[in-house]
């Protein structure tokens, strides 16, 4: 017994140095904290309209005051958005979207521009009215310089109304920014359900919820967080674009003109005698002009006024040189982009070119 004791003292000295400096043996007995997952960050940049707008009741869906409710307490209504993201919110204005100016849009997108500039933004929500949300949404579409998802939502109807729909399209809007599979779609139009193109979404219907949608459909649809997609967009817009909002300061004024039957020729010669730098023909059908106000279009672009020829038609595009010789004139088709989306364009093409050919290709790429 006396002779083992040594040896049984060297072993159990071994043991101890042997889990002293083995980090794997003191692993092994302790088990693995579990590792916290970093939410993405989404800012939230509150314009005002509908979507933060007020009934007098619950009965009130159409009859109410816009932009009454700030961001803080937009994103404070909504606590499911604490699951998806860490939610951050800026104001940026309390206003109705038909209040927008062109002020408004360089002074939205040099703050959304900023913001995904920032490495710890993960992605931009925009609340807006929805008269002009598709205006914004190509404005922004085709001046901000990232892959990052930004994503303008709205409702129809304010969220005192009975069946409101604002809370879950601003869910699936922080959803969506929240998405890597958002990055690089251009800018997004969250409403009812549906992922829209900002390039070609329009408000087609005033009173529900159901307004908005696109000729080409969607781009693909959220369910519960997650989003499906079915198509990609072609046209170039964010990062590729040769707009930039961080040089623009201003955007020239232009000009719509509608069409109709006995039109006259008094809002062409408005717009003329006004100064402004283009005027966007908003035709019948094709874009089609009469023929008693083709001289006062030509005389406009002799006095260096760009013509484009848009369709007060919701679908369908405009042929080149076709209801009227185009290369002749010296004029622009607005191809498949309706008469207030032809305005955008039209004005951030006027910051940098000059001539009808420069814009005629802005409007086949854009």
């Amino acid at each position: 017994m006396n002779l083992m004791m040594p040896l049984l003292r060297r072993s159990v000295s071994s043991l101890l140095m042997v889990a002293a400096i083995s980090p794997f043996t003191a692993c092994a007995q302790t088990p693995a904290a579990p590792v916290a997952t970093k939410k993405p960050v989404v800012v939230v940049v509150a314009t005002g309209g509908t979507i933060a707008g007020a009934g007098a009741s619950s009965a009130n869906s159409a009859t109410y005051q816009a932009a009454k409710v700030p961001v803080d307490k937009l994103i404070a209504g909504l606590p499911e958005l604490a699951d998806v993201a860490e939610v951050r919110g800026q104001q940026a204005f309390q206003i109705a979207s038909e209040s927008f100016t062109n002020e408004k849009l360089v002074a939205l997108g040099k703050q959304v521009s900023a913001l995904v500039k920032d490495p710890s933004v993960n992605g931009v929500v925009i609340t807006h009215g929805t008269d002009t949300l598709e205006e914004t949404s190509f404005f922004l579409n085709l001046v901000i310089r990232s892959d990052k998802p930004i994503v303008v939502v709205g409702s129809m109807r304010p969220g005192t109304a009975l069946s409101a729909d604002g809370a879950l399209n601003l869910y699936d809007a922080v959803s969506l920014a929240a998405s890597p599979s958002a990055r690089g779609k251009g800018v997004l139009v969250m409403m009812n359900d549906d992922i829209l193109s900002g390039r070609d979404v329009a408000k087609r219907v005033n009173i529900k919820t159901n307004a908005f949608g696109s000729q080409w459909g969607p781009l693909g649809m959220m369910v519960e967080r997650r989003a499906y997609w079915f198509r990609a967009p072609v046209k170039r817009q964010t990062t590729k674009s040769e707009f930039d909002i961080d040089t623009i300061t201003t955007l020239p004024e232009v000009a719509i003109v509608y069409g109709s039957g006995n039109m006259g020729t008094l809002g062409v010669e408005a717009a003329t005698k006004a100064g402004v730098k283009a005027i966007v023909h908003a035709g019948t059908g094709n874009g089609s002009v009469p023929d008693y106000g083709v001289e006062g279009l030509k005389a406009a672009r002799a006095a260096g006024i760009q013509i484009i020829r848009s369709s007060r038609i919701a679908d369908g595009f405009v042929l080149r040189n076709s209801e009227q010789p185009d290369d002749k004139y010296d004029w622009v088709v607005a191809h498949d982009l309706n008469p207030q989306k032809a305005k955008i364009l039209a004005a951030l093409a006027l910051t940098k070119a000059t001539s009808s050919a420069d814009l005629q290709r802005m409007f086949w790429e854009y």
